[in-house]
């Protein structure tokens, strides 16, 4: 992908936050059996329209803008590069490593050490799945563009609405990859050994919690947790 093509697929992504703002009313008008859900963390199993607006499994809010891939790029570069990639080596690249172990002890003591452990695991296997799609379907990712606080700050703005400061995973995710690689992901975890329905659950909940945790950390004290988490 060439820097043209890369710098418009970034900058179609921060209209799309900027055009998100109406989701703010329309959690607003929301019944609280639709609510109720996201609150519960129920998995919803599919897309779902509500109030005109196109919502994803986990109650984020679907994107299908262009990906941005020089911060995919980056992201996985900070983990170590395509084939080794670990989530673990990427924070610690991020934020440092006294950050991510302070983050994955209040993790555990939130959700357990085992649903924690399994985040990780189930992080990982997202990333190598979609890089596995992608590249069947030729894409190819440009050079890394940033690291350290930089991307950190860029992903969570990434996941990020505009007009009600929420971050959601499932925003940053389809940024990352497109909403039907992000979609594919997710069955492909449904469907995996060892993972399945309820490690994909998880894997959303505990993200919104710990870039919420990660944004705070950053600075960005106006970043809302998300109702699942």
């Amino acid at each position: 992908m060439d820097l043209k093509r890369t710098t418009a697929a970034l900058v179609a992504a921060g209209s799309m936050l900027a055009g998100t703002a109406a989701f703010a009313d329309n959690m607003g008008q929301m019944g609280t059996g639709q609510m109720g859900h996201m609150k519960m963390g129920r998995d919803m199993g599919r897309d779902t329209m509500m109030h005109g607006m196109m919502m994803g499994r986990f109650g984020g809010p679907v994107y299908n803008g262009p990906p941005a891939l020089a911060v995919t790029a980056s992201l996985v570069s900070a983990g170590g590069g395509p084939s080794n990639y670990s989530t673990a080596t990427a924070l610690t690249s991020m934020v440092g490593k006294n950050l991510v172990n302070g983050e994955v002890k209040k993790l555990s003591k939130q959700y357990g050490a085992s649903a924690t452990t399994m985040w990780l695991k189930t992080f990982d296997f997202a990333v190598h799945d979609s890089l596995k799609i992608a590249t069947a379907a030729g894409v190819k990712l440009p050079a890394p563009a940033m690291s350290g606080k930089k991307l950190a700050a860029s992903l969570v703005s990434a996941g990020t609405w505009s007009k009600d400061g929420t971050f959601q995973i499932e925003y940053l995710l389809d940024k990352a990859v497109t909403h039907k690689i992000h979609v594919q992901v997710m069955n492909d975890i449904d469907r995996e050994p060892g993972l399945g329905k309820k490690a994909d659950l998880d894997y959303h909940r505990i993200s919104n919690q710990a870039f919420y945790d990660l944004a705070q950390a950053l600075g960005a004290t106006s970043v809302k947790l998300a109702p699942i988490h």
